[in-house]
């Protein structure tokens, strides 16, 4: 049977400015992976932040979608990236701001993931990979930072019962970036593949979430 498989967030999947000399973007990888008779649309825009999606990109799903790929959140943190410079008395309290900013940032995903549900549609949640920063210091900052805000993503796919990638153990070589933040073709492909395997594999009736890969 064919199905409609709509990309909705920003340049994670919308990765064409960042992949020259026409080596292939994320949605091309995908529709070139598609079984035949299947359609992928993207709606995904290179800087959306979370209200981004929820105000434009859902109201402009095709009435014909079978599916639909989520990844979000990436821009939020960077929005958020200047309280790892904020000064601190104890551990403790760094992991109270920590807290802080990952719960306003799980409610936000939440209400995302609520009016999408309500398409009643099969969908498909992305964590945020790392980023391959050559600075080790701000590297493992963020690595630590992002845990927190993927555990939110993570959080909110249980509670829904959506299966989930962990696009950290998908891009996870210096190759599947092609900047700190952007996946390369490389990393596009594996992203692509990820999804599409979600998609042909998972038994979304269950409502029962998994984490791939």
């Amino acid at each position: 049977m064919a199905g409609h498989l709509v990309l909705l967030r920003d340049s994670i999947l919308d990765n064409a400015s960042y992949v020259p000399g026409g080596r292939p973007a994320v949605i091309d990888q995908v529709r070139s992976r598609l079984p035949e008779g299947w359609a992928a649309t993207l709606l995904a825009r290179d800087g959306s932040v979370i209200d981004d999606v929820l105000r434009g990109q859902v109201s402009s799903i095709p009435g014909d979608a079978s599916h639909l790929a989520l990844s979000v959140g990436g821009n939020d943190v960077l929005e958020q990236i200047r309280i790892l410079q904020e000064p601190v008395k104890t551990v403790a309290e760094a992991l109270c701001v920590m807290l802080e900013s990952r719960l306003e940032f799980e409610g936000k995903h939440r209400q995302l993931l609520d009016a999408l549900g309500a398409r009643g549609l099969p969908l498909v949640v992305c964590t945020i990979y790392n980023p391959c920063s050559d600075d080790e210091g701000f590297q493992r900052a963020a690595v630590a930072a992002l845990s927190h805000y993927n555990d939110a993503i993570l959080n909110n796919a249980r509670r829904q019962g959506l299966p989930a990638i962990d696009l950290r153990a998908v891009c996870s070589e210096v190759s599947d970036y092609a900047n700190e933040i952007e996946p390369s073709a490389h990393g596009g492909a594996k992203i692509a593949d990820a999804i599409l395997r979600v998609v042909a594999g998972h038994d979304f009736e269950s409502r029962r979430c998994a984490v791939f890969p």
